[in-house]
C-alpha cells in the first residue's frame, strides 16, 4: 500500500492535506490488489478585504517606572549574600533551620527536616508558616502554629492544625548594590548610570515595537481571515491537530515527561488533549491558507537569491558550510521554505497596507 500510494501521489495534481483513508476493495489469491485512499484536498478560498485594515495603534511608549523596575533586576541579581548574627529573621532573608511538624502531638511523615533552607516571604511552605519565623533568632526554638489547607495533597492531613517546633542555625540576608555610576560601569560597557538607565531605555523601547510589530501582523492576518470565506475538510483539521500533538509529545519529552506521565499528572487524555488543540488548529489552517491565496494574489514569488540568503542564515544558526548545508537540504524543503517565505512576504504587505487608529 505505500509504495503504490506514493506512486498515486506523484501521478495525480491535486494538492493533498491529510493522512489517507485506505479502503481494501479486492484481496483474493490470483487476483490484483485493489484499494483505495480517501483523502482531502487543499480548500478554495475566496479573499474579501486584505489591504488597508484598520487596526489597533500599539502602545510603544516606555516609562520611567519600567526603566527603575528592569534597574531593580538588575540590581537583585547582582546582590551578594551575607550572614547576617546581629539581628532577628526578616521577610526576604533565607534562613537555615531544623523543623519538627506533629498533628495532635504525633510526628507524621515528610515533616521534619534537618538544615533546610528556606527563604521567608517565597510561599513555598503551608501558608502562615513563614510569617511566624520572622522575628525569630538564631538557635532560638520556635513553635510555629499552622493549618492545612481543605485541598492538601496529603488528605491525611487536610485541614488539620499542625505544630512545627522550628530552630534557624543561619540567617543570610542579600545586600543590594549601590546604584551609581561604579553600578553601571560593573554591569554594562557604560561610565555612567545615567549612560546605563539610557540603553535599558533604547532596549525596552526596541523589544516594545517587535511586540508591538507582531501584534499588529496578528491582527490584520485576523480580519482578513474574517474576510475571506473556505470550507476546511474535517480531515485537513485532523491531520493538523495529530501534528501539534505529536509536536507537544516531543517537547515535554525534551523536559524528561512521556506522554503516559503528562496525562497521569494532568488527568488529560488524548482525546481530550485533542479537543483543546483544535480551535488553534483551525486558526493555523485558516491563516495559512489565506495567506499563501494573498501571496499568490500578489504573485509574489521567491527568487533563488532569497532562498539562498536564507539557506545562509540557516547554515550559520547551525554552525555548517553553506555548501554542506545546502546539500542536505532537498528539493520539497526547498519548494517548502519558498513558501514559507513568500507566505512571510504576504503579511508584511499587509500590515504595510493597513491602517492604525
Amino acid at each position: 500500500i505505500p509504495e503504490h500510494y506514493s506512486k498515486a501521489l506523484e501521478e495525480c495534481d491535486l494538492e493533498i492535506v491529510s493522512q489517507p483513508e485506505i479502503d481494501v476493495t479486492q484481496a483474493e489469491p490470483g487476483k490484483a490488489f485493489i484499494f483505495t485512499a480517501e483523502v482531502a484536498v487543499k480548500p478554495e478560498v475566496t479573499l474579501g478585504e486584505y489591504k488597508g485594515l484598520e487596526v489597533a495603534k500599539a502602545d510603544t511608549t516606555v516609562t520611567d517606572e519600567e526603566v527603575e523596575a528592569e534597574l531593580k533586576k538588575e540590581q537583585e541579581k547582582n546582590a551578594r549574600t551575607i550572614n547576617v548574627e546581629d539581628r532577628p529573621a526578616a521577610d526576604g532573608d533565607t534562613v537555615t533551620l531544623d523543623f519538627e511538624g506533629s498533628v495532635d502531638g504525633v510526628p507524621f511523615d515528610g515533616g521534619a527536616g534537618k538544615d533546610y533552607p528556606l527563604t521567608l516571604g517565597s510561599h513555598s511552605f503551608i501558608p502562615g508558616f513563614e510569617e511566624q519565623l520572622v522575628g525569630a533568632a538564631l538557635e532560638e526554638e520556635k513553635e510555629v502554629n499552622v493549618t492545612f489547607p481543605e485541598d492538601y495533597q496529603a488528605e491525611e492531613l487536610a485541614g488539620k492544625a499542625a505544630v512545627f517546633k522550628c530552630t534557624i542555625h543561619k540567617i543570610e540576608a542579600k545586600e543590594l548594590p549601590a546604584l551609581d555610576d561604579d553600578f553601571a560601569k560593573d554591569v554594562s560597557e557604560f561610565d555612567t548610570l545615567d549612560e546605563y538607565k539610557k540603553e535599558i531605555k533604547d532596549n525596552l523601547t526596541k523589544k516594545k515595537e517587535e511586540q508591538a510589530k507582531t501584534e499588529k501582523e496578528n491582527a490584520v492576518v485576523d480580519k482578513a481571515v474574517e474576510n475571506a470565506t473556505m470550507e476546511i475538510p474535517e480531515a485537513m483539521i485532523d491531520t493538523q491537530v495529530e501534528n501539534m500533538v505529536d509536536d507537544f509529545a516531543r517537547r515535554i519529552q525534551s523536559q524528561g515527561l512521556s506522554m503516559e506521565q503528562y496525562m497521569q499528572f494532568t488527568g488529560a487524555t488524548v482525546d481530550s488533549l485533542k479537543e483543546q488543540m483544535k480551535p488553534q488548529a483551525v486558526k493555523r489552517i485558516e491563516s495559512r491558507l489565506v495567506l499563501e491565496k494573498v501571496a499568490e494574489a500578489e504573485n509574489i514569488q521567491i527568487s533563488d537569491e532569497k532562498l539562498d540568503e536564507e539557506l545562509a542564515k540557516m547554515a550559520e544558526m547551525y554552525k555548517m558550510e553553506l555548501d554542506k548545508f545546502k546539500e542536505l537540504v532537498g528539493e520539497y524543503e526547498k519548494e517548502q521554505m519558498k513558501k514559507d517565505l513568500a507566505v512571510q512576504e504576504a503579511v508584511t504587505l499587509m500590515a504595510d497596507s493597513a491602517k492604525e487608529a
